[in-house]
């Protein structure tokens, strides 16, 4: 039986040896704290069954995160499976928990294996044995796959069937293909068989067709299907996914409007193929990517409304979170507000903790495809009082202060690190030192260090924890 314990959302000992960043949304506070530092391009981040997070990294790990602590496990590593070792847009993808986790501890993942010219695609279900992802099993496989345009997100739908994206593989033909997987967003049965009222038929896969790289999915109210995509020089899109439809490309970017960049057909095409127009369009791109919708108390600014992160596009200057707002029945989108375009970091993912309203978002980097070190943030409001559950009895811990620090920085690492040791590395890649921990409270000179961030990893046999800090 799990424990509950009421709790107001204050800074835990791990995290209040110093003032953190805040951030105003309206008339709310966010405190920002840093959970994870040194992940590598964290891609899909959500929050799992037990109450912890779970992010793949593009390169062919899952971890498992502690939300309290930080505290990261490696609970599945197909690094050597992965094409091209994750350097570029294939890799490990799309993650979705089966929603009957205490009978059926699955997790589904999307990954791309192969090399360069042979690159595939593949949809997996795991098995958790409560350390680690076993038993692998492939729902599909063999499909397409390339160097850029993979997709792929996964969302599980209240009828307990899946949706997938998949790109267009740099094949835009293949999206109008009824013989292609690719440029789709696919239906699947949790047992990767194929609905049997797939708006195509019951032998076809396919729930939408015409799509050039959806990168994110989310429910919204009314049953509603959220999806973010990649447009190519214009036309970024947030539609409505509806069963059966044609959004378009290659044939139409974004609206239906007959811009020069589109040829000048595209009305007389959209009105011959039904073609379903975005809610909001960005050009020139953004590069729009994970969504989440959010219906939490504790930012209520935020309450009803569309978190989408945002890549910045290949010139940059347009990394942020935007906040969409929509109208009643959320068809229509009548506001857009943005936060954390001050980092300059390409933001890749959402997540929302159900019981503190807390965001976690995965920060790739200032540059494409992704660059180091990679940081999972969180942001929440202190104020807000919940009832929450401790997703774990035991989990080491560390603290450091001062923070900053000019002089002496002061360790206090819980008995689970004694004998082990840790690094410290600045964030250009520089490994500063590795120390012993020899007794739970340590110090460090660090007086002829350069000013700027660092960052310390300590590992037990139950996982990594990573801190950083700033040295005046």
């Amino acid at each position: 039986m799990r424990n509950f314990f009421f709790t107001l959302a204050f800074a835990s000992a791990a995290f209040a040896a110093y003032a953190q960043p805040t951030h105003e949304v309206g008339n709310t506070t966010l405190t920002e704290l840093d959970l994870v530092t040194g992940v590598v391009v964290p891609w899909e981040i959500l929050w799992g069954p037990d109450d912890h997070i779970w992010v793949t990294e593009r390169r062919g790990k899952v971890l498992r995160i502690n939300p309290e602590t930080g505290n990261t496990s490696t609970v599945l590593d197909l690094s050597d499976e992965i094409s091209n070792g994750g350097n570029g847009e294939p890799g490990m993808l799309g993650m979705a928990m089966h929603p009957d986790w205490e009978n059926t501890p699955q997790v589904f993942i999307v990954y791309n294996y192969g090399q360069s010219w042979d690159i595939k695609q593949r949809l997996s279900a795991f098995t958790w044995n409560g350390s680690e992802l076993e038993d692998e099993e492939f729902l599909l496989t063999s499909m397409p796959g390339g160097g850029i345009h993979n997709g792929s997100r996964l969302l599980v739908l209240p009828d307990n069937t899946m949706l997938m994206t998949t790109g267009d593989v740099g094949n835009g033909n293949s999206a109008q293909n009824m013989q292609s997987l690719s440029g789709k967003i696919l239906r699947i049965n949790l047992d990767g068989s194929i609905p049997a009222d797939n708006p195509f038929g019951p032998n076809s896969y396919i729930y939408s067709i015409g799509h050039r790289n959806a990168q994110g999915l989310c429910l919204g109210p009314n049953g509603l299907v959220y999806s973010s995509e990649h447009g190519a020089q214009t036309d970024d899109e947030f539609n409505i996914i509806e069963a059966g439809r044609n959004y378009g490309w290659p044939e139409v970017q974004g609206f239906c409007d007959n811009l020069p960049q589109s040829g000048g057909n595209e009305t007389s095409w959209c009105e011959e193929w039904d073609v379903v127009e975005p809610l909001v369009a960005w050009t020139p791109c953004i590069a729009v990517n994970g969504i989440e919708y959010y219906t939490h108390e504790a930012i209520p600014e935020w309450q009803g409304k569309v978190l989408m992160a945002v890549l910045g596009g290949l010139a940059g200057n347009a990394e942020r979170l935007t906040v969409l707002e929509m109208n009643g029945d959320g068809t229509e989108i009548i506001g857009q507000e943005q936060y954390f375009s001050a980092f300059n970091q390409r933001i890749r993912d959402v997540a929302v903790n159900p019981y503190t309203g807390a965001i976690y978002v995965a920060f790739n980097g200032p540059s494409y495809p992704g660059s180091g070190p990679n940081i999972i943030k969180e942001f929440r409001n202190m104020d807000f009082v919940s009832v929450t559950e401790n997703p774990d009895a035991h989990s080491p811990f560390v603290n450091l202060f001062p923070n900053p620090v000019e002089d002496r920085l002061k360790f206090e690492f819980s008995d689970d690190f004694l004998g082990t040791s840790f690094r410290i590395y600045s964030f250009e890649g520089k490994e500063m030192g590795r120390y012993v921990v020899a007794e739970n409270n340590v110090s460090l000179s660090v007086a002829d260090w350069a000013s700027g961030k660092y960052y310390l990893t300590a590992t037990t046999p139950l996982g990594t924890i990573t801190k950083t800090f700033l040295k005046r």
